[in-house]
C-alpha cells in the first residue's frame, strides 16, 4: 500500500504490541470512523487480529474511543510507577513496553490490568457522550430510587464498557498455559476495578435552588482513581500456579484455574491482580531481561522512601547538579482580558542516580 503520513494518533494492544493509524486513499483494510475519515490499520506494523478488525467495523466511532483509553492507560501506568525502579517505561517499537510484557511478572499484571481498564473506561464513558453509533447512555436505571431522589439522567454505559473490552483486548490471548490465565484474570480485575468504582452523581431540581427532590444517574470514576486502586492491588498481588482439577466432568472453565502458590493462603479474587513469578530488581541494564535500569533516574537526596537516592540508585550513588530555570510568576489580570507575568528566574538542585 501507498502510505501517508502516520497520525498523531497511536495505540498499543494488550500484548504490548503498537499499531498505528494512518489516513490513506483507498485500501483493502478500510476502517470508516464516524466522522467518514478513511482509517487503516498501517501494514507495517503488527495488526490487529481479524477479530478485533471486526469489533472496530461493527462500531462505528469507536477506534477514537479505544486509541485514547490505551493511551490514557500508559501515561497513568508512568505517573503511579514515577518514583519506583520500574517506571513504565515505553519505546516506539514493534513492543511499545518492552520485553516485561512476555514476563509473568507483578509489573506485567500491571499492565495488562489498566490497558484493560483503559480500553473499558474510554468506550463506556464515549457511549454516554454520544460518539460511538452502536451504544447510547445506559438508560436501565429509571424510575424511583429513594424518598427524595430518583433514577434518570444519562449513566455511563458500563455494561457495553465492560462487554466490548472483554471482546477486543481478551481476544489477544492465546493458548491455555498458566501466562494465558494470567493475562486474561488480569484483563477482568482492571474492568471490574472500572465497574466498582462508578458512583451515584445527582442533580437537585427545586424552586430558588431548594433540592426537594434529585434526579441520580451512575458515573464513571476519574481515571486516576483507577489507577489508584489497581496500583494497591499490584502492592497486595497475589502469586499463583497452575491448577488442573483433572476431572472429566469439570467444566472446561473449571478444568483450567489459578491457584495460590502457597496453599495456605486464599484464591485469588476476581478483583486481585496476579503474577507467577519474582520480578527483576530493575537496577541495572539488561537487553536480555529488558530491564533500562536506574543510571541517570533523578531522586530525592531526603526521601527514605523508594524514590530517595538510596534505594532508587539501589546503593551506587548519585550526582548532584544545578539547574537555572526561567518560569512565568506573579501573574496579574487586567480587566478586560489580558494577563501580565514576571519572568522569575529559580535554581534547582537536581541529584541524579550513576
Amino acid at each position: 500500500l501507498a502510505l501517508s503520513s502516520l497520525s498523531n494518533t497511536l495505540a498499543v494492544n494488550n500484548s504490548g504490541r503498537w499499531w498505528g493509524i494512518i489516513n490513506v486513499a483507498s485500501s483493502t483494510n478500510l476502517l470508516t470512523d464516524s466522522k467518514n475519515v478513511q482509517l487503516v490499520l498501517d501494514p507495517s506494523l503488527q495488526l490487529l487480529s481479524r477479530k478485533q478488525r471486526k469489533l472496530i467495523r461493527q462500531n462505528p466511532g469507536i477506534l477514537h474511543s479505544v486509541s485514547a483509553g490505551l493511551q490514557t492507560a500508559i501515561k497513568e501506568c508512568k505517573w503511579q510507577f514515577r518514583n519506583r525502579r520500574w517506571n513504565c517505561p515505553t519505546s516506539q517499537g514493534p513492543n511499545i513496553f518492552g520485553k516485561i510484557v512476555n514476563r509473568g511478572c507483578r509489573e506485567t499484571a500491571f499492565i495488562f490490568a489498566i490497558t484493560s481498564a483503559g480500553v473499558t473506561h474510554s468506550v463506556a464513558r464515549s457511549c454516554s457522550e454520544g460518539s460511538i453509533e452502536s451504544c447510547t447512555c445506559d438508560y436501565r436505571r429509571r424510575g424511583p430510587g429513594g424518598p427524595d431522589w430518583h433514577w434518570g439522567g444519562c449513566s455511563d454505559n458500563i455494561d457495553f464498557g465492560r462487554l466490548f473490552g472483554r471482546e477486543f483486548v481478551d481476544s489477544s490471548e492465546k493458548g491455555r498455559d498458566l501466562r494465558f490465565l494470567m493475562n486474561l484474570h488480569n484483563n477482568e480485575a482492571g474492568r471490574m476495578t472500572v465497574f466498582s468504582e462508578m458512583r451515584q452523581e445527582c442533580k437537585c431540581h427545586g424552586m430558588s435552588g431548594s433540592c426537594t427532590v434529585r434526579t441520580c444517574w451512575m458515573r464513571l470514576p476519574t481515571f486516576r482513581a483507577v489507577g489508584d486502586v489497581l496500583k494497591d492491588r499490584f502492592d497486595g498481588a497475589s502469586r499463583v500456579i497452575y491448577g488442573n482439577k483433572g476431572s472429566n466432568r469439570a467444566s472446561r472453565v473449571e478444568l483450567h484455574h489459578l491457584e495460590p502458590e502457597n496453599p495456605a493462603h486464599k484464591p485469588p479474587s476476581p478483583h486481585d491482580l496476579v503474577y507467577f513469578e519474582k520480578s527483576p530488581n530493575f537496577c541495572t541494564y539488561s537487553g536480555k531481561m529488558g530491564t533500562a535500569g536506574t543510571a541517570g533516574r533523578f531522586c530525592n537526596s531526603s526521601s527514605p522512601g523508594l524514590d530517595g537516592c538510596e534505594l532508587l540508585c539501589c546503593g551506587r550513588g548519585y550526582r548532584t547538579r544545578t539547574q537555572r530555570v526561567t518560569e512565568r510568576c506573579n501573574c496579574t489580570f487586567h480587566w478586560c482580558c489580558h494577563v501580565s507575568c514576571l519572568n522569575c528566574t529559580n535554581t534547582q538542585v537536581l541529584h541524579e542516580c550513576l
